[in-house]
């Protein structure tokens, strides 16, 4: 049966937002599993989303402190509907990204990472798929706070859908 997901990173609450927007909110209730790729910053909102989400896979992120490293792992892999993917909050620079992590993630079809606040949707010469969602709550250089949405339906990742809650 296909899996609807959601794709967030780097939501810096309370520091950047004082919580997560509420088209955001609605896309957690609409999803199957939500991601969190890192840089919560406070164990509240990990506390919420585990709450709220049907399923919730999240890995800390290098502004999470120990409380929050003490809860989540550094790298998370999970398969649903046949598709491998494992997470990761940084994955170093943009220049030598794809054949990094072709190497460093052969058992994955999908890579999901943060770290950048920058949208990333690539696939690498081995079949690698990278996605970074960007942030939700904090655009930094972008023109808008971003998730991503996609669907997750047997071995195949499709509708991948980049989504900027703010945009009018």
């Amino acid at each position: 049966m296909p899996a609807r997901l959601l794709f967030l990173a780097d939501t810096h609450v309370p520091r950047r937002a004082r919580a997560l927007p509420d088209a955001v909110w609605d896309a957690v209730a609409r999803a199957d599993v939500v991601f969190h790729a890192g840089d919560w910053v406070c164990e509240d909102l990990l506390d919420e989303l585990q709450v709220r989400a049907a399923q919730l896979v999240g890995v800390y992120g290098n502004n999470d402190g120990a409380a929050l490293r003490a809860r989540l792992p550094e790298v998370a892999r999970v398969e649903l509907e046949g598709i491998r993917f494992a997470m990761v909050h940084e994955t170093g620079p943009a220049r030598g990204r794809v054949a990094r992590a072709d190497g460093q993630s052969p058992d994955a079809d999908v890579l999901v990472f943060g770290h950048s606040h920058i949208p990333w949707d690539t696939t690498s010469p081995g079949g690698l798929r990278l996605l970074n969602p960007g942030s939700p709550t904090d655009r930094r250089r972008q023109a808008f706070c971003t998730y991503l949405t996609a669907v997750a339906d047997a071995g195949r990742l499709r509708d991948v859908d980049l989504v900027a809650p703010g945009r009018a």
